[in-house]
């Protein structure tokens, strides 16, 4: 087919290549994300353990850990370091007056990121938040373990629709109506999906 073809309204598609084909569609390639998964999920949930605490997080004197990590990363940004300065402005102007707020947020984000990979639980959903945090943490200058933990969130991310597979996704993204139908194509070309 060529490109006056698909202008005609004539439908291609282009066919997976079987390297990602077997990492992001087959439920044989769960057990690789089950290993991906318990070790972000560990990471979260050790992460989000250690705030939730301790009181600079969570509890009597909660934002001042959330505070003294902005105002470091507020004073990398006014060096001329890693911070953007549309990043430290958001720092500054929306997440310093409201620290205790987002500080509670951090504190059970990462947790409940963990959990959901650990337990395999709308696998996608958490690897999703997990690296949007991993990105929040690198645009405030922090390196640390956030580039390794955003990659692989990103794969998770990738291939949501089997790496939950070994974990309750096997369960409850149908009862969502997400991809594993079980029923063979029917033979009008309709979609399908088998385990």
């Amino acid at each position: 087919m060529t490109i006056k073809d698909e202008l005609h309204g004539k439908r291609i598609l282009i066919p997976e290549n079987p390297v990602s084909n077997f990492l992001f569609n087959d439920t044989r390639s769960g057990l690789i994300w089950l290993v991906i998964r318990l070790y972000l999920g560990y990471a979260w949930v050790n992460a989000g353990w250690h705030k939730i605490t301790n009181e600079n997080w969570v509890g009597s004197n909660a934002g001042a850990g959330l505070t003294g990590f902005i105002k470091g990363a507020l004073g990398k940004a006014n060096e001329g370091g890693d911070v953007t300065g549309w990043y430290a402005s958001f720092l500054e102007n929306m997440v310093l007056p409201h620290a205790k707020v987002f500080s509670y947020c951090v504190a059970f984000g990462e947790t409940l990121v963990g959990l959901g990979l650990i337990l395999g639980l709308l696998t996608g959903v958490a690897a999703f938040f997990g690296a949007f945090m991993n990105a929040c943490f690198l645009f405030a200058g922090t390196l640390s373990t956030n580039p390794l933990l955003f990659i692989l969130a990103t794969w998770i991310v990738l291939g949501w629709k089997v790496a939950g597979w070994y974990g309750l996704d096997r369960w409850a993204l149908p009862l969502l109506g997400t991809p594993w139908n079980r029923k063979r194509a029917s033979k009008d070309g309709g979609p399908s999906a088998t385990a």
